[in-house]
């Protein structure tokens, strides 16, 4: 089941609702402190902790946290940057019965945790504050972030100050965007998403294991999905687009080509030199763009495929080619075509979106009338209808050429098996993470193909 996420505002208003709901602040404070400090535990044992609390409730939820280690017997130190400035973090600050020293200068301690600012941090911290805390998790075994890690930006991914690396992560109710982009997601560690009662519906989620029939008896070829590939000047792109929609569950894989390519799996079909009908209802989904090349007949073959019934995946040349020729084609499109592009292939596609990864991405979902893969390390698919999805991420020996050509035949296997375009493209990209996960380090793209069937049955 995929994850929700919030924005700051989103959040203050998740939690503003359950207090006028009749939930004190307090107590969920209480329950933040609580299981953050149940998470600690599980995680670090009862390692001698330090806790740096802010003046805020994220400086609230370390007193709590202190407070519930201390009585499971751990030795716990608290150094604060200033007083508490609301009401909840001051009974916090009341209920812990240990010293507080001030956070000038403070010994180091085993167990690091960091409550200095969580969710809202919308400036730098001060120069000395961010070297003090990068020292004190220096010096740290175990380094645990409440909420978010101070000098994090909550939902753009920005950092705003020098941010050490942590190994834990502890959020309330709902992941927070920066948990997942860059270049903030880098420093998270493992991210727990604690339950304190708040919840709230978003239209951003995180990208989950996406739950696929299995096929049954009453399916053949057809119905499990036809896909076809438009080859071009590169052969082995496409060789790697038809190969990876037949490993990720197509029934039917046919390449489209002017000559036979070498090294195709003898299940996909090649009909070369053969006039493709667009027209073909059998077609659940067709993948263009890698290896097609940028020329006229590359354009025309772009244009056909458009003007087709058949839903799209358009990557890698056909990107270059609607950048130069506009957008406006897609419009003519008879269902939201799946769009791929990396970052340079997305700026060329809409120079001067401002914003978070998110919300560019759904900017250009909107202005093209599809479904984006704004791909990367922390890859964003978004609808013109306003739903978007932040992957988790990925391993970083993804990027290796190929990869992406394996991703598209991915994703047209997921629409030809009957998805819809956002679903199908979530349920690609994760497929794809997976199988990375299982390459291991030193992949290249030839090896997602032998792990998709692994990670398709996962999923099953």
């Amino acid at each position: 089941m995929s994850r929700p996420i919030l924005t700051a505002a989103q959040m203050g208003s998740a939690e503003a609702a359950a207090i006028a709901a009749g939930v004190p602040a307090a107590e969920l404070m209480e329950k933040a402190g609580a299981a953050a400090a149940e998470a600690i535990w599980r995680f670090a044992g009862p390692l001698p902790a330090l806790i740096l609390c802010g003046p805020g409730n994220n400086g609230g939820d370390g007193y709590v946290i202190a407070r519930h280690l201390a009585e499971r017997g751990t030795k716990v130190r608290v150094a604060a940057l200033a007083e508490p400035m609301t009401p909840e973090a001051r009974a916090a600050r009341t209920a812990w019965r240990g010293a507080v020293e001030p956070l000038a200068d403070p010994a180091p301690a085993p167990l690091m945790v960091d409550a200095l600012f969580g969710t809202g941090l919308a400036r730098p911290l001060d120069a000395a504050l961010a070297q003090r805390l990068c020292a004190l998790a220096g010096a740290a075994r175990v380094r645990a972030a409440v909420d978010l890690p101070s000098g994090v930006a909550s939902d753009d991914g920005a950092i705003l100050s020098p941010v050490p690396d942590f190994d834990l992560t502890i959020t309330f109710a709902t992941l927070k965007p920066s948990h997942l982009l860059q270049p903030a997601a880098r420093h998270m560690g493992r991210i727990v998403v604690a339950d304190i009662g708040v919840t709230a519906a978003s239209r951003l989620h995180e990208i989950a294991r996406p739950r696929l029939a299995a096929p049954g008896p009453d399916d053949h070829k057809y119905r499990r999905g036809f896909v076809a590939v438009r080859g071009g000047t590169m052969a082995g792109a496409a060789a790697l687009v038809a190969a990876a929609a037949a490993r990720a569950g197509a029934g039917y894989v046919r390449i489209v080509a002017d000559e036979r390519i070498v090294g195709v799996p003898a299940s996909v079909v090649q009909t070369p030199g053969r006039p493709w009908d667009h027209d073909d209802p059998r077609v659940g989904a067709m993948a263009i763009g890698p290896g097609l090349g940028v020329g006229d007949e590359a354009w025309s073959a772009v244009r056909a495929a458009l003007g087709s019934a058949a839903p799209l995946v358009l990557d890698a040349d056909a990107l270059t080619l609607l950048a130069r020729e506009g957008l406006e084609i897609l419009h003519e499109a008879a269902s939201p075509p799946i769009l791929t592009p990396h970052a340079g292939e997305f700026e060329r596609l809409f120079p001067g979106l401002r914003g978070s990864k998110v919300e560019r991405s759904l900017a250009a979902a909107a202005a093209a009338r599809a479904v984006l893969v704004h791909k990367g390390p922390d890859t964003v698919v978004a609808a013109p209808d306003g739903r978007a999805a932040i992957a988790p991420a990925g391993p970083a020996w993804l990027a290796t050429a190929g990869t992406g050509d394996v991703l598209a035949g991915i994703i047209a296997a997921m629409r030809a098996r009957g998805l819809d375009a956002f679903e199908a493209a979530c349920a690609g990209v994760w497929l794809h993470g997976r199988a990375a996960e299982l390459a291991g380090p030193g992949l290249i793209a030839d090896d997602l193909l032998d792990q998709l069937p692994s990670a398709l049955t996962q999923c099953l």
